[in-house]
């Protein structure tokens, strides 16, 4: 082990100073941001579209119904037959047109507007249009049967029951929602991670094979030993660009929406949403917001984190090495990669429709203790308040699961290391395990 400081600092240096990575790491976040600045640039020409739409209401019901906004222009329509509408508006600059019968009832009425259009419409737009609609013949609806509409709205109450732990802490409805995004985007960034990473090592592992240099420093160094070199070496170069990412991304991002002026949040449906319900609503979204921020224990979050990711990365690394050792070329490792991957997106999947439905559920738990999963599956129930005892036992699984399987990689990296020419198959790489 004597040997390891010197192994990880040729690994990292030699990532480092690649060409390729240092392009990589300075030209993928201006993708990302040049993209992110494409699709605000885009979103905010599509918000700027104004869409007229006429209206031929022959049963003159909906008359003052339709009120134009800046982006949706409704003209009126009378005294014409339905065809001729349809050719005005279709020679024209005519969104679409919605027609309107005259019905002997609002039950057949109901079945029989037609919104005409040259495409298929988006569904945002059809039922705005079709809750206008309803809302006018529900009340219709309502007189028809001598019920005052008015009255029942006055009458109507909503609630909203107050959530509350055991403990005396209040939380909000926003609760579950900020826990998710949390616990999915941590879930996500190690899966991405492990899979860009991992290749990595492998390819790593590939290229001094095939290029006999492994040959040399085998003489003088353990296999054990360079297989944690390499794992912890790369491991450092993709923290490091990772960082490089983060700290670029945000800067190009405040950059970019200074200067073009770039709104990204612009015509979502979030922020329509705060638009619409101005101060208290608003006011009362933030406080929410904050109060489960605060609820949220932060601290337990940074360092569970950090172990899972870590440790989970470790874990995937060593099985890349290992695959990486006992093939020749990228092209073989296909047959390997399976069995690696599936965990990882049986995690995701787990994660996303388990976890979120029911976070301290049995199914959901074992995945958790499970060494494969655990990383990201812990991750995404942590934020709903997992015990310290069950998070601690995971970690302890997690990295003695690591130990072991670096023997297991070892035995595979100290045989396949030295192997040419020949594909070798599962039974071969299980031969090698008992050398």
């Amino acid at each position: 082990m004597n040997h390891l400081p010197l192994i990880i600092k040729r690994e990292y240096l030699t990532k480092v100073r690649n060409k390729s990575f240092i392009v990589m790491t300075f030209l993928s976040p201006l993708i990302f941001v040049g993209i992110f600045a494409l699709v605000a640039y885009l979103s905010n020409i599509n918000n700027d579209t104004v869409r007229k739409i006429s209206v031929l209401d022959e049963s003159g019901i909906f008359v003052n119904e339709f009120n134009s906004t800046p982006h949706m222009q409704y003209n009126m329509l009378s005294g014409i037959q339905v065809q001729d509408a349809k050719k005005i508006a279709e020679n024209g600059e005519i969104y679409g047109l919605l027609y309107i019968p005259k019905t002997e009832s609002l039950d057949e009425l109901s079945k029989k507007i037609t919104f005409y259009s040259e495409d298929s419409p988006s569904l945002s737009l059809m039922n705005d249009i079709n809750n206008l609609l309803e809302d006018r013949v529900n009340t219709l609806k309502l007189k028809e049967a001598g019920i005052d509409s008015e009255t029942i709205r006055n009458l109507h109450i909503n609630i909203s029951a107050n959530q509350e732990t055991f403990q005396g802490k209040e939380t909000s409805k926003l609760g579950s929602g900020l826990k998710l995004i949390f616990g999915g985007a941590a879930g996500y960034l190690l899966f991405m991670f492990i899979i860009i990473y991992g290749n990595m090592i492998m390819r790593s592992v590939i290229e001094e094979k095939t290029s006999r240099v492994i040959e040399v420093i085998i003489s003088s160094v353990k296999p054990r030993t360079l297989l944690l070199g390499k794992i912890f070496g790369t491991t450092l170069a993709g923290i490091t660009q990772f960082i490089v990412w983060v700290v670029l991304i945000m800067v190009l991002m405040t950059v970019v929406t200074s200067l073009f002026g770039i709104d990204a949040s612009a015509g979502s449906p979030s922020q329509q949403v705060l638009e619409n319900s101005v101060n208290g609503g608003t006011q009362q979204i933030m406080q929410d917001v904050m109060l489960e921020i605060n609820n949220l224990p932060v601290t337990n979050l940074i360092i569970m984190f950090i172990l899972f990711f870590i440790g989970g990365y470790l874990l995937y690394a060593s099985l890349y090495a290992s695959v990486g050792a006992a093939v020749d070329s990228e092209t073989d490792t296909q047959q390997f990669m399976m069995p690696i991957l599936m965990p990882l997106i049986l995690a995701v999947y787990v994660g996303f429709f388990t976890v979120i439905d029911n976070p301290h559920g049995a199914v959901s738990q074992v995945f958790s203790y499970i060494p494969f999963t655990s990383p990201v599956v812990m991750l995404m129930r942590i934020p709903f308040g997992v015990p310290l005892w069950q998070q601690l036992i995971s970690v302890f699984i997690l990295f003695a699961t690591f130990i072991a399987m670096v023997w297991f990689a070892a035995k595979i990296y100290r045989v396949g290391i030295l192997m040419y020419g020949k594909k070798p198959t599962y039974k071969e790489i299980f031969k090698w395990l008992k050398y």
